[in-house]
């Protein structure tokens, strides 16, 4: 039995740290405090050890706060509005996706039409 105590203190311990990362996450969760934390650490990290993504994270930052500027109504920058697209589909509407149709209903079609012979 003297054998097994210190592997019993060892999985006690464990389970006992487990057990206290697992009620401090659900408690975070609840208070809602990760999401700024994580993204804080996550800037330091990047700040000190990847410089290229650290610049590239602040200008997309920059980039994500920053407004479109309002066009004026008056405002003619001297583009007619058939110009911005490709030749010859000023007139035409834009193109959308056909729908899928389910192969569940094509083969009902096929299977009335086989029922009908």
């Amino acid at each position: 039995m003297d054998a097994l105590t210190p592997y019993l203190i060892l999985i006690g311990g464990l389970a006992a740290v487990l057990g206290f990362f697992t009620w401090l996450a659900s408690r975070i969760r609840r208070r809602g405090l990760a999401g700024g934390a994580m993204s804080a650490a996550l800037a330091s990290y990047e700040e000190a050890f990847r410089i290229t993504a650290h610049e590239s994270h602040v200008e997309i930052v920059a980039q994500a706060e920053r407004r479109a500027p309002l066009l004026s109504p008056d405002d003619h920058s001297g583009r007619s509005p058939g110009e911005a697209g490709e030749a010859g589909t000023e007139g035409r509407p834009p193109m959308r996706p056909r729908p899928r149709r389910s192969r569940r209903s094509l083969t009902r079609i096929v299977d009335r039409l086989r029922s009908r012979r």
